[in-house]
């Protein structure tokens, strides 16, 4: 009679978890996006947008809340209390800026990693006037010239940055950071000669590498990006632990009912594996890698203490 009364409470609110997310949703969905149209995250959100909405049988919406790296659309989604509110997270928002900036919410705490999207990976380029073609002769370069080459970013804490500084402390170079706001000004100026190298993400500056106006040197992934199949890793070029993603993934309320975070999880997994949308997602350079969701909660784990610990020995700062 024991057990029987032990287990029955915990059967009836699993039971009510159940039929809460067959109920839900009960109104449209939004997804937020912490950067502005036409970027890597606005990408993968409005892919997964346009099939979840159908798939979950009502209307989904994405809303553009940039700035402060990503994090004032986590923060807005963290203190949402409607249990429609989604956020495209992504690694700056989720792994980089709590390092870097006071949060007003719990990075931990508040957000739960639910569906993992994938991963844009970040290559290393140059100026075609720079004339290298291999991380080899452009650290010779560097030991020649120490202090005096430059390298563009997107911003301070941008996985550019962060990549950068990962290639330096792995080769014990000194590069100059000079911050952009944004991609494009950073590119417009290592086109021009301005800067001498850039650590952008695939989804920035494929373009430019297919063009011939910069120079692919290695991509900072585990393994070569079916978007450029000659270029090798930044490992098998010589230089081992420098690895930098810009990655993606729906993140909900803590306060989410589980079974409406597992089915987000497992309507999310379904429509990035459809034909269509992976060939969406692969042509702004982006692998989708399936993961549960306990993979995906831990990957976060680890993404932040990888990324903290890196931003304290390099005494990172965004002033």
């Amino acid at each position: 009679m024991k057990i029987r009364w032990t287990v029955l409470p915990a059967l009836v609110l699993g039971l009510a978890s159940a039929a809460h997310a067959q109920e839900w949703p009960t109104k449209p969905i939004r997804i937020l996006v912490g950067s502005s149209p036409g970027g890597g995250t606005d990408a993968a959100a409005r892919a997964v947008a346009d099939k979840l909405g159908p798939a979950l049988k009502t209307t989904t919406m994405v809303e553009n809340k940039p700035g402060a790296s990503n994090t004032l659309a986590a923060a807005e989604a963290a203190r949402s209390n409607d249990g429609h509110t989604l956020v495209m997270g992504v690694s700056t928002a989720h792994a980089i800026a709590p390092h870097l900036i006071r949060l007003s919410y719990d990075n931990n705490k508040d957000l739960v990693p639910v569906a993992f999207v994938g991963a844009v990976p970040n290559v290393l380029v140059v100026g075609q006037q720079l004339g290298v073609n291999s991380v080899g002769g452009l650290l010779e370069l560097l030991r020649k010239q120490p202090g005096k080459m430059n390298f563009a970013s997107s911003g301070a804490g941008s996985t550019q940055h962060i990549a950068a500084e990962m290639f330096k402390e792995a080769t014990g170079t000194t590069i100059t950071h000079v911050p952009y706001r944004g991609s494009s000004p950073a590119l417009i100026d290592l086109m021009a000669g301005n800067v001498e190298m850039s650590f952008d993400t695939m989804a920035s500056v494929l373009p430019h590498i297919k063009s011939g106006k910069v120079q692919a040197l290695a991509v900072a992934s585990a393994k070569r990006s079916p978007q450029l199949p000659n270029v090798p890793t930044m490992a098998e070029a010589g230089v081992k632990g420098v690895e930098m993603s810009a990655w993606y993934g729906i993140y909900m309320p803590a306060s989410t009912p589980k079974a409406v975070q597992e089915r987000v999880h497992d309507e999310v997994q379904k429509l990035v594996q459809l034909p269509d949308t992976k060939s969406r997602l692969e042509s702004v350079g982006m692998e989708v890698t399936p993961m549960t969701q306990a993979q995906f909660q831990a990957f976060h784990t680890a993404e932040n203490q990888r990324y903290g610990e890196l931003i304290k020995r390099r005494n990172i700062r965004i002033d």
